[in-house]
Parts: structure tokens; sequence; C-alpha cells
């Protein structure tokens, strides 16, 4: 007898590895939350159009980011609102990938309205998948920009005024005033018939981009009991019941039979090409020969933390161009205050064998702390076994922590030995391989005369590489005796 077995999509992973929940087999969403049900739909389609390995996923913050713990594709996250904008980019770099941007009304309708607006204008070849909640969903129930009138909120207790908050923006209806959209659709999740809508209306979207038809938006308006404070029915009755008389299901524009498919022709980019293109003189055949570290220094994450004007975010960018020189997995991303140089500065560094999921450093296992508010802000996040470096010639204290390794570095003092005080970081970035042994020099070197812009400043700061890895390896052989 003929058996049917359901399995789930191939354009899901086998597990959410990276899910932070111990159940890696089931998502984490909310009970009743409608990203289960459009999750499913959008895989079902990549898969039964044969485009799982060629789609890339836009997702900014928000509930919405969280497509990459569970799409098996190309997954990108912008910043938030700016989801179009990536997308925008990401189509005309990859004319041949299905991109997808994936967004929330609080993102899409409110920080993002600008981005929308000109991406839908231009009829980008992209597929915007808008979330409806009417709330912020994720951050703490306020007030969206598809708030209803008299919906209450954590911003709007009493209810939304229209004199006060202006009334729900109806993004469809705004679309639908451009000439160059060639498919907008609001569907619902409320209930198995409008489900079904709802699905076939996403696959309409994607085969639009598909067949290089043009721009397509697909708005769904989704449950979001915890947001709400009601029970899963209850959500899908009140968006039967009221949200639907605001915002009316409809197809608000289909041109798909009208418009001709324009496809692009693909290119075969040789390396000269690559070359003339980018500006470079040489690539890169193979990766740089790599060291053996100890095995508390494998796979490295890296907080560099200092004063902005310090060159931290110059060091992690060091050490993110020499890992990905050696044939690593990296990631770097920046984090500095408003005034830039002056304030504070930090940035995450991961050099890893293995896939790098997210590039921000929480618990670092290497500290790089220029001066004393770094070393007090983040001593205590440093895992167990792990390293702090720190200048000793601007910090006038020791860590407390006893379970780490520490190396005191005058680098300050070395950098203005060697002529200029600006490259101590350098001399911090040649002590920590020194010291760890997780790169080789000569890759550090190498790696200068692509994160130096000035070529008369390459071998200063070469200089302080080599006095740092030169106190590094003596540190650690001092500490060992």
């Amino acid at each position: 007898m003929a058996k049917t077995a359901w399995t789930k999509s191939n354009a899901f992973y086998h597990e959410y590895f990276r899910n932070t929940n111990p159940d890696k087999k089931s998502t984490h969403y909310c009970p009743g939350c409608g990203h289960g049900n459009i999750h499913k739909f959008l895989a079902e389609a990549f898969e039964d159009f044969g485009v799982i390995n060629n789609t890339i996923i836009v997702s900014p913050v928000g509930c919405s980011v969280f497509a990459y713990y569970y799409f098996d594709t190309g997954n990108i996250q912008a910043a938030h609102g700016r989801a179009a904008a990536v997308a925008t980019g990401i189509k005309r770099a990859h004319p041949h990938s299905i991109v997808v941007s994936y967004q929330g009304d609080g993102d899409l309708a409110a920080i993002g309205t600008a981005e929308l607006i000109h991406a839908a204008n231009r009829g980008e070849n992209i597929t915007v998948i808008f979330v409806n909640n009417a709330i912020y969903g994720m951050t703490g129930g306020q007030m969206a920009p598809t708030t209803l009138a008299g919906q209450k909120t954590t911003t709007t207790p009493r209810g939304r005024d229209p004199s006060n908050e202006g009334n729900p923006i109806k993004v469809c209806e705004m679309l639908n005033s451009l000439d160059a959209p060639v498919y907008i659709e609001r569907v619902s999740l409320h209930d198995v018939k409008h489900r079904a809508k709802a699905r076939m209306a996403i696959r309409k979207a994607i085969k639009t981009q598909i067949d290089g038809k043009g721009y397509s938006l697909v708005e769904v308006l989704s449950p979001c009991p915890s947001g709400w404070k009601m029970d899963p029915v209850d959500s899908m009755k009140w968006i039967e019941e009221e949200m639907t008389n605001v915002f009316p299901l409809a197809v608000f524009r289909d041109r798909t039979a009208e418009v001709e498919s324009k496809q692009t022709e693909r290119k075969r980019f040789t390396k000269e090409d690559i070359k003339k293109h980018l500006g470079l003189t040489q690539l890169q055949e193979k990766a740089f020969p790599r060291t053996t570290p100890p095995d508390n220094f494998k796979n490295p994450a890296i907080k560099a933390a200092g004063f902005g004007g310090q060159g931290i975010l110059l060091l992690g960018i060091g050490l993110a161009q020499a890992g990905m020189m050696e044939g690593y997995n990296v990631s770097w991303i920046p984090s500095y205050g408003p005034e830039m140089r002056g304030g504070t500065a930090n940035c995450h560094v991961h050099i890893s064998e293995n896939i790098v999921g997210s590039p921000v450093v929480s618990f670092p296992n290497i500290l790089v702390a220029m001066n004393r508010p770094s070393l007090e802000k983040f001593e205590n996040d440093v895992k167990p076994n792990g390293l702090i470096i720190y200048d000793s010639s601007l910090i006038d204290i020791e860590p407390s922590r006893k379970d780490l390794e520490i190396m005191n570095i005058p680098a300050t003092k070395i950098a203005d030995e060697l002529g200029n005080t600006r490259i101590a970081n350098m001399v911090a970035l040649g002590a920590l391989v020194g010291y760890t042994n997780i790169l080789k020099k000569k890759t550090l070197i190498a790696t200068l005369n692509y994160i130096i812009t000035r070529q008369r400043l390459v071998k200063i700061n070469q200089n302080a590489i080599e006095k740092g890895y030169e106190f590094g390896i003596n540190f650690r052989k001092t500490l060992k005796k």
C-alpha cells in the first residue's frame, strides 16, 4: 500500500542550530504567532519553484529577523527599516537570485517607509513580504504605524487617538498609487480559507520575481496574541472583526499578465575582470599557512575596546583580514558612541574554522582593553581561561579576575618610542598574535597593505606589529617560567 510521507520542506534547516531554545527542531515563536504559517508558505514556494539554493532573505530587526534561524537559504540581516534598500543592492549585484525582503509593520511602515516607497517606485524586481500585526511585537508592544484607532498598546494605554497619533497607514493603498509595482495584495491568516489564499498570494509574488516581471508586495494580516494580550483563538477573531475593516483584503494590483519578462544575461567574470573592476594588482591564489594555537585560543571570539581615535576598529579589521587570508571564517562588527573620536569604541571579531552564526561577541575569550573604562566594563564578560591584554601605559589598575591569563603591555609607550603614539593599536595587535599564536606574523604584515590606506604609513605600522609580536612571545615565555 502506498503511503504519503509528510516532511518538512528542504528550504528549512534540518535542525535549527541557531535557535537559542534547547529544542532545535521547533520554532521559538509565541503560540498563535503568524510567522510560522508565513515561513511555511515561503518554504513551499522556494522548494516547488526549485529556487532554494538561489534565494536570499533580507530581514531587519524585530521578529522578522529570526528568519535566519530557520531558512536554509541565503540570509542577510539589515539595519532597522533598511531591508528594501539592502534587497535592492543584492538583487542588482545578483540579478539571478530570488531576493525576499521579509519585514514587520513596525519596521517597514515606520523607519523603513522611504526605502519601501522608493524601491517600489523604481520597480525593483524583488518580493516584499509585509507582516502586519498592528504592533511592535518583539520590543514591548508599542504602537506601530498600522495600530488601529482605539487599539491599546504600551505607548497608547488609552487607545490610539487619530487626533494625536494619526490614523493607521495603509501600505497597499499607498503603493497602489505608484506606477511601477506589478503585484500588490493584502491577505490574512485568520482562518483556513484565508490562509490558503495567503499561500497562493506568496507563491504568486515569488513567481512574479522568477519571471522577471518586477516589484511585488504581499501584506499579511498576522496574529500577535502576546502583543495583543489575547489568546490565539480571540486573536484570529480580532483580525476578522476589526483588522479587515481597516485593512480590507484585496488584490490591489496585478499586472503580471501584461508586463513582459525582463531577464538579465548572466555574466561570468574572469579573474582579470575582477582585478580590473576592484582595482587589484593581484589576487590571492590560496590561503596563507596557518599556525596551531593552544586549545583555549582556537576559534577565538575577540573583543577590542578603547577610546575613539585609538584605532580600535582598525585593530579588529586587521584581525579579521588576516584570518580571512589564512582561510578562516571571519566576522567583524563595530560598536561606538555618537561622538566616535574621543567617545567609546569597541569591535567584535570571530576567527573560526566553523560557520560564524552571529558576528556579536558577548562573551569573548580574548579581550584587548586600551583604556580603563573598557577594562572595567568588559573584564567580567571574558570566559574563564581566556585572556585579557591591557595597555598598562594608560590603565592604572590591574584586572581582578584570577581565572584568566593577563598580559599587561605598555602599548602606548612602545608606540611613542617608535615615533607615533597612534600605532599603539598595532603594537597590541602584534602582542595578541605573538602571545596566542592564533595567526602568523607574516600574515599580519601582509594584511597592512589592505587595511592601511596611506602606503607611507605601512612601514611604521609594520614596526609596531613586530615590536608587539616580540613582546607577546617573550611575555608568554616569562609567564611559563
